[in-house]
């Protein structure tokens, strides 16, 4: 029954929505400063959504990463590299202060990385060379994930599965001559690693003295094309080439055609026989991070949707049984209780719900999905249950204002009628109810917080543009953290 959690809340917002100078949100000031604004207004968590590197070519959507353990580089701060004395003074460029200009910052966050780098050769004291020394001698995925992406600025940013045949092999021979071939990049890529795990360390010991925990989430599945795949071949159903014979995805559903990912699918079977090592060390480094992480997708843990390769249709898909409790009674003898979320938005079932019962872990609750006008909906909040986590939105709906908008007249009337109030205050209606509600946990977006309406919605699933691109101002929630905070008292979280 959620042991693992009390009774709280906190905001969910992705580190790039945060605001500064440097065109995106980051590790660094802008991470500290949000840190107090939760502290402020009595938040006890700051959950996040993947910190993995992001692409242009996935619209750098963070469920898309080229690794499930690397850090993003586009969230170090520069301006901590400047105080290390390994980068002159910053001159940004006039970036975007509500959006981030993903393409422009990236092209001068790489190169400001690598003057950073350059610096850090000639500047770092015996100290700092040490411990990045040790960083790269115990970091277990950091040389494949170096030697990856360097090895893709070699091939003009191609996928692994369409590099020289001895690459994307790893023909033993082919990989030592292109560690050596490209040291250098595969060393600035450690560094950046480095420079991330510093900075990621300072963000935890930050929350942690303001009494903020970090909840992180996990995308069940990777890219084909990423650091993993290439290098853990067994764990995942791909041949010696890298194609897959099925990618995940889900089935149609009433009203839309299902989606077809692309994710290559995990040979469950050998991950078994392996004592499923690859995601024990994922979760560890998870947990090296996050006090706790939500687990997306929780429903392809009891089983998955598997769409053959070749099919372009969602709806060729069959479910094949998951690895259910084996996966994570080997989790539990790592970690013991399992500080977990479960994102079971969707293809409810008996057994994803009793998998989920049996962990012991809370589901998901959100009133967007509400049928305001049925007696007794599961989504309306007077009815979740303690073991769930409520929010008032997440990074996949609309803003509640962009929701209520867009509902018709009568449904609208319902949601009035339910929660007692008139609409006019609708975003923080749906926080009162969320947190008034019996979940054990109880989460907003800044969004919700400003009252802001679809123009600035995270993401909308399905789409390819226009996506992780929002992001609040400076002091935009200065005026909300006395609000929430008599709130979060009022309901004892």
């Amino acid at each position: 029954m959620s042991a693992q959690f009390e009774r709280s809340s906190g905001v969910l917002c992705h580190l790039t929505s945060l605001p500064g100078p440097h065109g995106v949100g980051g590790l660094g000031a802008p991470a500290s400063d949000f840190l107090d604004t939760l502290a402020a207004a009595d938040q006890r968590y700051w959950q996040m959504l993947p910190v993995g590197p992001t692409r242009g070519v996935h619209g750098d959507s963070p469920y898309a990463s080229s690794s499930a353990f690397a850090g993003n580089p586009l969230l170090v701060s520069l301006p901590a590299l400047v105080d290390r004395g390994w980068l002159d003074p910053l001159d940004p460029p006039d970036f975007p202060a509500d959006e981030v200009a993903y393409d422009r910052v990236r092209a001068w966050t790489a190169g400001a990385l690598d003057r950073a780098h350059e610096g850090f050769r000639e500047a770092a004291d015996e100290a700092d060379r040490a411990a990045f020394a040790r960083f790269r001698d115990e970091t277990a995925w950091l040389d494949d994930f170096a030697l990856y992406a360097a090895l893709k600025e070699v091939h003009d940013g191609d996928p692994w599965y369409d590099w020289p045949r001895d690459l994307r092999r790893r023909d033993p021979d082919a990989l030592a001559a292109a560690r050596e071939a490209s040291a250098d990049r595969v060393e600035h890529h450690a560094f950046v690693q480095f420079c991330f795990a510093e900075q990621w360390t300072a963000l935890r010991e930050a929350a942690a003295d303001r009494g903020v925990s970090l909840l992180g989430d996990l995308p069940i599945y990777v890219g084909l094309d990423s650091a993993d795949v290439w290098a853990e071949r067994d764990a995942f159903r791909v041949d010696a080439d890298g194609a897959p014979d099925a990618v995940a995805g889900v089935p149609p559903n009433p009203g839309d055609d299902g989606q077809r990912w692309g994710n290559p699918l995990y040979d469950w079977e050998a991950l078994a026989t392996a004592g499923f090592g690859w995601w024990r060390r994922r979760v560890d480094q998870l947990l090296d991070r996050f006090d706790g992480a939500r687990l997306d997708h929780f429903k392809g843990f009891h089983e998955y949707w598997a769409i053959p390769a070749e099919a372009d249709d969602a709806a060729a898909g069959e479910w094949v049984e998951g690895p259910g409790e084996a996966l994570f009674d080997a989790l539990r003898a790592d970690q013991g209780e399992l500080p977990f979320v479960a994102e079971d938005l969707g293809f409810l079932d008996p057994g994803a719900v009793g998998l989920r019962e049996r962990l012991g872990v809370p589901g998901m609750r959100v009133p967007h999905y509400a049928d305001w006008c049925e007696e007794g909906h599961m989504y309306q909040p007077m009815h979740y249950p303690r073991d769930s986590a409520a929010y008032t939105a997440t990074h996949d709906t609309d803003t509640t204002v962009g929701y209520y908008r867009d509902m018709d007249p009568g449904h609208r009337d319902c949601l009035h009628y339910n929660l007692g109030v008139d609409g006019s205050d609708v975003a923080w209606s749906l926080v009162d109810a969320v947190w008034g509600s019996n979940s054990v946990l109880a989460f907003t977006t800044p969004q919700d917080l400003l009252s802001l309406g679809s123009e600035a919605r995270l993401n909308t699933p399905g789409t390819a543009e226009g996506n992780w691109r929002w992001r609040f101002r400076e002091g935009a929630l200065d005026g909300v953290v006395d609000r929430l905070s008599r709130l979060t008292d009022r309901h004892v979280r």
